[in-house]
This record gives structure tokens, C-alpha cells and sequence, in this order.
């Protein structure tokens, strides 16, 4: 996939097929935009283009109400391009393009800059000044300007249309298996392994402390059932996030202990998929009672990493699978719940 930063750099010399939205979190209902633009391309010819914006509009429009976001820049970049994208476009969202008016980006973005023959939003897409512009004025102004806009039906799963705050809500709330159902995959953050204290290894259970990207989303404190993405290759791990309380507290940090890996990761850099919530954080009496618990957690975890995976445009994006050990998630496929149709979300703006 080819990716241009900034819609005056870039110019297409043939007609385009144009999904549009901030897509946070490239979840469900995003893919189906997604997959409308490809799927109009390879039928009518032309470039299935993403046309994505960073900031988030909100980082501009309210900062105050910026939430925690679903992946970092990279992380939808690989994700619109598993889609079958060709090429993201990625607008600089900044005071410029909020003020633009809604006909005027039609007219000088879409059929002018990117030559959009087919346009592809969600049926509650804004955008222009003061998200004034909606899917509808898409419709009534595209046969003038040589487009036809497709406004997509939100996708469902478990009766709700799938949205970013939706599942920014499951993921806080812990409940990552609903979180990955939405996105038809896991929810999975990557980090670099700081050094530690060395208090897991000091009772039989070493950890990797992960130094995250700051903006994104951590799943509630608690215990986790997780896969693992490192050195090529998946493995089945316990995560918690929390606090440390049986060790006197501390900040907020997100720990792994790999179940089958003996290796010091200090300074490597891991991605790690929830899949299940195993309890919450608690404290306990001392190193004893912990690590009772924690052999307890390993197994419970490992009956939930039965199966890896695979091909997950993330965690695994070469179908490698599983290391040594056990295989992934055990049950239905992430998301397969979920019904027909599309959604994108927008707070304002264009987005």
C-alpha cells in the first residue's frame, strides 16, 4: 500500500474510489467502507483510496474531549492496508482544514485533488466547518461533481452498531473478547521492555514491563489471557495491568510473563493481544500467596490460548502462528457475531 502524508502531495493520474473517516481502531464497520472502495476498484478500475486524518479532530476541535485512542498511526496504516487498500491518504486535521467548508472539500479534495469517481461514509459522517457537511449533501452534490456517494448501514454485533467508543467502553470496562467481536480481531498494544524490578522473576515468573505509547487505550486493571507477538513467532502469556498493591503500589503499568519463553527481553519490542479477562488486580498477603495465584492464572490463561490467532493483520500479519507451546483463541473467531453493513465515526470536522 502506498501512503501519501498530506492531501496537496499527492494526485492521482487515475480515477479513485474514496472511504473516508478518522477510522480509529479500523474496526468492523470501518472495514466495510473499506471494503466497498476496494471492492469498487477492482470492478470499475481506478485506486481504492483510504483517506484517513492525524491528528484525531478532536486533538484540534476539543482537545479537552480527546479520548484514548484504539492504535497508533502505524498500527491503522497496517490495518487499512490488510483491507486491500492501495493507498492512504493521510490529511493533516489542523485549523486549515476545520475552517474548509463542507462543499469545498467535495469539490477541491474529492473530485478535484483525489478524482474520486465513488466516495464511500458512514451513514453518520460530518464533515467541513463545523461538521456541518453530512453523508447526504455527499448524495446531492456528488452527480454534479462527477462522483456518487455510498452512505453504509452501520455493521451490528450483539444488536449494537459498531462504533470507536463503543469499544474504547468494552476495553475499559475489561471486557476484551466483546472488544475484539467489534473489531474482528484483538485488541492488542505494542511496547518496548523496560527493566524492571525483578519481583516476578524473584517468585518463579518473570514479566516484561512494556513502556506504551502514551494516548492509547489500556484494558481495565486485572489479569489477562493474552498472545504474544515476538521474535516472529505468537506465544501465549498472562498480562496484568495495575498497580503492584501486593508490593506496595506504583503507577499504572501493563506487565507479561511469556509462558513459554526463558529469554531476557530487556529492550525488545513486544505486541500484546487480549483475550481474555482472567479476575481483577487484587492484593495479597505476600510472594507466596501470589505466586499460588499465579500458577493458577497459567492455567486458567492456557485454557484460553488453545488455538493462536494466525494471520492476525497485527499480532501476526504473516500467518506464522504459534512458538513453542500452545496455539490461540479458543471459541468463535474474533467478531463473528457481527452482521452486515458499515460505520465510521466522526466528532466534528472532517473524520
Amino acid at each position: 500500500m502506498h501512503v501519501a502524508y498530506g492531501l496537496d502531495e499527492w494526485q492521482s493520474d487515475e480515477p479513485t474510489h474514496v472511504a473516508i473517516g478518522t477510522f480509529d481502531g479500523v474496526h468492523r464497520g470501518h472495514q466495510a467502507l473499506l471494503r466497498g472502495a476496494v471492492a469498487a476498484a477492482r470492478a470499475q478500475g481506478g485506486r481504492a483510496v483510504a483517506l484517513t486524518f492525524d491528528p484525531h479532530p478532536l486533538a484540534v476541535l476539543a482537545p479537552d474531549r480527546l479520548p484514548p485512542l484504539l492504535g497508533s498511526l502505524d498500527d491503522r496504516l497496517a490495518l487499512l492496508a490488510w483491507t486491500g487498500i492501495d493507498t492512504a491518504v493521510v490529511a493533516r486535521f489542523d485549523a486549515a482544514l476545520a475552517r474548509m467548508e463542507a462543499r469545498e472539500f467535495a469539490r477541491r479534495m474529492l473530485a478535484g485533488r483525489l478524482r474520486a469517481r465513488t466516495v464511500f461514509v458512514g451513514f453518520n459522517f460530518q464533515f467541513g466547518r463545523g461538521g456541518l457537511g453530512s453523508a447526504a449533501d455527499l448524495e446531492r452534490w456528488g452527480p454534479e461533481l462527477g462522483f456518487r456517494a455510498h452512505v453504509v448501514p452501520p455493521v451490528q454485533v450483539d444488536r449494537r452498531p459498531v462504533s470507536s467508543t463503543w469499544i474504547r467502553r468494552l476495553l475499559e470496562a475489561g471486557d476484551v473478547a466483546g472488544a475484539a467481536a467489534a473489531l474482528g480481531r484483538l485488541y492488542s498494544i505494542a511496547g518496548i521492555v523496560r527493566r524492571g524490578e525483578g519481583r516476578g522473576a524473584g517468585i518463579g515468573f518473570p514479566t516484561a514491563n512494556l513502556s506504551t505509547p502514551p494516548g492509547l487505550v489500556l484494558p481495565a486493571e486485572g489479569v489477562y489471557a493474552v498472545w504474544v507477538a515476538w521474535n516472529g513467532r505468537l506465544w501465549p502469556g498472562v498480562a496484568n495491568i495495575g498497580r503492584r498493591p501486593t508490593f506496595g503500589g506504583g503507577e499504572l503499568r501493563l506487565e507479561v510473563h511469556l509462558l513459554d519463553v526463558k529469554e531476557d527481553l530487556y529492550g525488545q519490542s513486544l505486541r500484546v493481544g487480549f483475550v481474555r479477562r482472567l479476575r481483577e488486580e487484587r492484593r495479597f498477603s505476600g510472594p507466596d500467596e501470589l505466586a499460588a495465584q499465579i500458577r493458577e492464572d497459567v492455567r486458567a490463561a492456557r485454557e484460553w490460548l488453545r488455538e493462536a490467532p494466525a494471520g492476525d493483520p497485527l499480532l501476526d500479519p504473516a500467518g506464522t502462528g504459534a512458538g513453542e507451546g500452545d496455539g490461540g483463541v479458543d471459541g468463535e473467531t474474533p467478531g463473528a457475531r457481527a452482521t452486515a453493513g458499515g460505520t465510521t465515526e466522526h466528532p466534528g470536522g472532517v473524520g
